[in-house]
């Protein structure tokens, strides 16, 4: 039986979603692995949306919070607001409760990648923030520590990622996600993948 891996994120500018779908090639690369992208429901009225230059939603479904039961493993990701996961996912897991109720969640893996608007805006401390959500459901944090090999140490190119996960820096809107950033994505879904799918032999 195929070992079920869940991308959930929240993406306004497309950042976030570019990411997500490197991640989902990366992890698509491992045998006896079904992966899924999901977004999470948009919290922000369509006028306000209109008015901040966001672009129209992909096609991807909306998940629910019950649906995630159903999944392995999951990776979640999302834009950075003052150094913590955005408004719009925190949402998401607030709507979580039953799960957490009856730790439906709990021993499953789960990563964290996610968008800052510079270098210095979270690239860290979103992650070790958003850990408090993954703990109360009794999830297994997977960080891809230096894994990804020498990119992560190129001292030349701007770019986001860390050993906490994959990461892009999007300028206030104004960059797309690198070379380096996608390659780390891709990594980690790959690197994801693989572990989950261990995960899941071993119960």
């Amino acid at each position: 039986m195929a070992t079920k891996i869940y991308i959930v994120y929240y993406s306004t500018y497309g950042h976030v979603e570019r990411l997500a779908h490197e991640i989902l090639k990366g992890a698509s690369t491992v045998d006896g692995v079904e992966v899924k992208l999901w977004q999470v429901p948009e919290t922000l009225p369509e006028k306000v949306l209109v008015k901040v230059g966001a672009p129209p939603k992909s096609d991807v479904p909306i998940i629910t919070a019950h649906e995630l039961a159903d999944a392995d493993g999951f990776i979640f990701g999302f834009p950075t607001k003052f150094g913590m996961m955005a408004s719009q996912f925190k949402a998401f897991l607030d709507s979580t409760g039953g799960l957490w109720r009856t730790q439906q969640l709990a021993g499953k893996p789960a990563g964290l990648f996610f968008s800052t608007s510079s270098q210095a805006g979270g690239q860290e401390s979103t992650a070790l923030t958003a850990v408090t959500q993954l703990v109360h459901h009794g999830l297994i944090y997977v960080p891809i520590g230096y894994t990804a090999g020498a990119v992560m140490f190129d001292m030349e190119t701007v770019k986001g990622g860390s050993p906490y996960g994959a990461g892009t820096i999007d300028g206030n809107g104004t960059r797309q996600p690198c070379e380096i950033e996608l390659q780390i994505a891709f990594h980690q879904g790959q690197y994801f993948a693989g572990i989950a799918k261990r995960f899941k032999g071993s119960a």
